[in-house]
């Protein structure tokens, strides 16, 4: 069994099993009940979002510094009790089923998505 990292709104993968949805608003301009048709989301879990606060101090992401300063802020709020025990139930059920777990920038590299893909790792998460 195994957790993906993926772009929501991307078509799926065969086996991929839930996709959930670590964002910190909806998708915009798409109906609730469309988010799992249209490959965004089946459930919303915000818990392992950037917070608010974060994403107006750092987005959009422009440079290197910028990405640096966003990392370290961001793990930080991943090391807090919530999210913390969030990633290690993430990880555990790694092991157990298949999900995914994405946000909607276009690429990895400077996405909270590739943050989460190390603090998965770390925990020894079943990763694909």
């Amino acid at each position: 069994m195994t957790v993906r990292i993926v772009k929501l709104g991307q078509a799926r993968e065969k086996n991929e099993g839930l996709r959930i949805g670590t964002v910190r608003r909806p998708p915009r301009g798409v109906r609730k009940e469309d988010f799992s048709r249209k490959n965004y989301y089946d459930v919303w879990f915000p818990n392992l979002a950037p917070s608010e606060a974060l994403l107006k101090q750092h987005f959009p992401i422009t440079d290197e510094k910028v990405w640096r300063q966003f990392k370290r802020l961001f793990v930080a709020e991943m090391k807090e009790s919530g999210p913390s025990k969030d990633l290690s139930l993430l990880a555990a059920m790694s092991h157990q089923v298949n999900f995914s777990v994405g946000c909607y920038c276009e690429t990895e590299n400077h996405c909270h998505r590739s943050l989460l893909r190390e603090l998965l790792t770390k925990l020894e998460a079943d990763i694909i």
